[in-house]
């Protein structure tokens, strides 16, 4: 059985430094409203081969993006998305896009889906915390919202909502801004080089943390452990496992972005993978905060109602 592309092996505890990249660029695009084949031609035109050595297809695009493995992800069997215990490529928000955007397709639903620039933890809800989540209105306009809490007591206040055009292109506006300053690039390296610094720390405490994993199994094997212990520390430690991973992910991607020689910022913000917009824009920000709007239906950001936290370049390596 070929490997997985964008993984150095068949278990997937390896990712393939040279296809991790076009992986990324292939999902941004689809995201962006580019067709499997549009996809395809491009893959193939910038020399990009599947794993067999053989050209990008309209098929062979659509197999790999519906492959829950990219996002260090598959499905149970109530067919529901859960850990698969080794790295993804994509993040879990990317995947549930792409899924969509299938679903779209196979029903014929003419609405596309939406790849919302700002989820995972990187918006948050300026009254309670809560990360802001995609979330379509009624109209079917695209937009960020604080989900009110669920009897299970998930969730956060609910007074939150935001179209999500006018939340992105208010933080597109502030972040080439920030890269017009001076020697902000050389200051971009300079992070960049710490975040993958990040990634390979990450990565030896993921390789930790999968040895004493299976280390409590041989020791529940030779009756070493009760049963309880051995449940309450796989249960510790898949979840250090999940937030390791996830973290991991995140570096990976501000780690790997490339401006290029873009002289015009403007045109290269507009027309950039949404993967390379947001590995950006997350490594010049801390957080972004969102309150509620004074009155429904207000089409401008009023003073206030956004607030970016700037990152200090020069200190990302300790943070």
């Amino acid at each position: 059985m070929p490997r997985l592309y964008g993984f150095d092996d068949l278990s997937r505890r390896r990712l393939r430094d040279d296809e991790v990249d076009p992986l990324r660029q292939m999902v941004s695009r689809v995201l962006s409203d580019q067709s499997n084949q549009d996809v395809a031609v491009w893959a193939n035109a910038e020399g990009y081969r599947g794993t067999l050595g053989g050209e990008w297809r309209d098929a062979s695009v659509g197999r790999l993006l519906r492959n829950p493995a990219i996002a260090g992800l598959r499905y149970d069997e109530d067919g529901e998305l859960v850990d698969a215990g080794h790295l993804g490529i994509i993040t879990r928000e990317e995947f549930e896009a792409l899924r969509e955007r299938e679903k779209a397709r196979s029903t014929g639903d003419t609405t596309p889906a939406y790849d919302y620039l700002y989820v995972g933890g990187d918006s948050t809800c300026g009254n309670c915390t809560q990360a802001l989540t995609g979330s379509r209105t009624n109209a079917g306009t695209p937009g960020y919202r604080c989900r009110p809490e669920d009897k299970n007591g998930r969730g956060g206040c609910g007074e939150v909502r935001i179209d999500a055009e006018l939340l992105e292109n208010y933080v597109g506006e502030y972040v080439v801004a920030e890269l017009l300053k001076p020697g902000i690039r050389a200051q971009i390296v300079k992070a960049q080089d710490a975040v993958r610094k990040q990634a390979e720390n990450l990565q030896r405490e993921i390789e930790d943390l999968e040895g004493r994993q299976a280390e409590l199994g041989r020791l529940y094997g030779n009756r070493k452990v009760s049963s309880g212990a051995l449940v309450a520390g796989e249960r510790e430690i898949a979840a250090n496992l999940k937030v390791a991973r996830s973290r991991l992910r995140y570096a990976e991607q501000m780690a790997n972005f490339s401006l290029g020689q873009a002289k015009d910022l403007v045109k290269w913000w507009n027309t950039a993978p949404s993967a390379s917009k947001k590995a950006i824009a997350m490594l010049l920000l801390e957080k972004i905060e969102v309150f509620p709007a004074r009155a429904r239906g207000v089409r401008t950001i009023e003073p206030g109602r956004v607030v970016l936290s700037w990152r200090r370049l020069s200190g990302l390596s300790g943070g």
